[in-house]
């Protein structure tokens, strides 16, 4: 109702400036209507005509580059990588599984998606594991193969470990196919999807991966999460330093986002979330509890309503659905729930995935194709900048090869205090006494 009374006004306030013989009266006039108006309508007019908030871009800023909260403390790479490898190896993740699980979760923290990196390993793994609803190893059964295609079944194992095999099962049919592709049932979380088209790219393919997930995304003019965030994600080889890697969500903001702000004690920003009674939510910590008992629920990309476009997030994210559970017959919408609403216990989450790769020698010459690409992206960098922006123009993977870059001359990632607590947890309530000691203390235990 609100925003509805916002939008009215808005019509009106239009309308009524045409009456200045311009969408904009002169300050002259626009003083005496400003003063004409009730404070809702001043508030609406401005809302309408303000200008754009000016921002300060530091050297070095790129997008996605967040200050560290408050209490963080800087690890290596490498120091992670040997906590993440004891971790998954305390929970039954046999050792060759958890150098490839580690890697993906790794890659994440190193190109800034700290959504999906090592903030994951306790709640999203670890928890999971312990529930019973994720096994910590499991076969990666081929149901059904044709030359260029496959399905295969997960058994409910890790994620991270079934999705580069399948993307590289697709990879190698693409290389004897021109494509290949690869539907994987019964599978769990598989980190970012990214990491599976960069596999592709590095490989000489375009790749192309997307999965379904927990429901959180609401039908556009709906309320109850019915579609996970589920990703749209290809990765395209260029000549340059770093491919062009697309991978993103469709819906304004994904859950795992969510999930850092709580970490670093921030609000949900408005126009993301909304509740059953069709109110946007900025309370993180109530979201996240919301988002499972389904009294809320993330808006697709375009946002609430149709106004911005959101019935094309709706649609693309519906997409995405049909394509994890239609081959494979696989559940939907509050069947991934995690948590069981009538008994409130927690219930296996079977995932869908799609891996897609296209040789490209089956069409030209790769380094053909790789500098093509690369004319495209720069000569969209080299367009006209906007003049109060800082002054580039990023396309994309570029940023996470920008924080790559800038992570590893810092040394390494920042650890705020939340992960510090996960961490502590699992260093205390997994490891043996021979491991635990060499992960103690912490560098912020000192």
């Amino acid at each position: 109702p609100s925003r509805l009374k916002m939008k009215f006004l808005r019509f009106v306030l239009v309308l009524a400036s045409l009456n200045f013989g311009s969408s904009l009266p002169d300050i002259g006039n626009r003083n005496s209507f400003l003063a004409s108006l009730s404070d809702s309508q001043k508030e609406a007019y401005r809302s309408l005509h303000q200008e754009r908030a000016k921002r300060t871009f530091s050297s070095g800023w790129y997008p996605g580059n967040d200050p560290a909260v408050k209490g963080s403390v800087l690890v290596t790479f490498e120091y992670m990588q040997d906590f993440i490898l004891e971790a998954l190896k305390a929970m039954g993740v046999p050792d060759d599984e958890a150098v490839i699980a580690a890697d993906v979760l790794l890659e994440a923290d190193k190109r800034g998606i700290s959504s999906h990196g090592i903030g994951r390993l306790k709640p999203i793994y670890c928890d999971r594991i312990d529930a019973g609803i994720m096994k910590a190893t499991a076969p990666t059964t081929i149901v059904h193969e044709t030359m260029a295609t496959a399905l295969v079944d997960g058994n409910l194992g890790l994620g991270l470990t079934i999705g580069p095999r399948c993307m590289q099962i697709a990879i190698d049919k693409a290389k004897k196919c021109g494509v290949g592709v690869v539907v994987a049932r019964s599978s769990t979380h598989y980190g970012i999807a990214g990491y599976y088209a960069t596999m592709a790219s590095e490989q000489g393919c375009i790749g192309f991966s997307t999965t379904n997930a927990r429901p959180s995304i609401a039908p556009t003019f709906g309320t109850e999460g019915m579609l996970g965030t589920n990703p749209l994600c290809f990765g395209i080889p260029t000549d340059e330093a770093f491919p062009f890697v697309i991978d993103c969500a469709t819906s304004v903001n994904q859950r795992g986002k969510i999930e850092r702000y709580q970490r670093e004690s921030k609000p949900t920003p408005a126009g993301q979330v909304v509740d059953r009674q069709g109110r946007e939510r900025t309370d993180t910590e109530g979201i996240l509890r919301d988002l499972v008992s389904g009294q809320a629920a993330l808006c697709p990309l375009g946002g609430a309503g149709d106004d911005m476009g959101g019935y094309k997030g709706y649609g693309w994210a519906t997409a995405v659905e049909i394509l994890c559970t239609a081959f494979q017959g696989g559940p939907f919408g509050p069947a991934l729930n995690g948590v069981d609403r009538n008994t409130g216990k927690p219930s296996p989450m079977p995932l869908g995935h799609i891996f897609i790769a296209i040789d490209i020698e089956a069409f030209c010459d790769v380094d053909f194709f790789k500098k093509n690409a690369g004319n495209l992206l720069r000569a969209l960098r080299d367009s006209a900048k906007d003049p109060t922006g800082p002054g580039r123009i990023w396309t994309a993977g570029e940023p996470e090869h920008d924080a790559f870059r800038a992570k590893t001359k810092e040394g390494g990632f920042w650890i705020p205090p939340a992960l510090q607590r996960d961490m502590a947890a699992i260093r205390d309530g997994k490891f043996s006494d021979q491991i635990r000691k060499s992960f103690t203390p912490f560098a912020w235990e000192k």
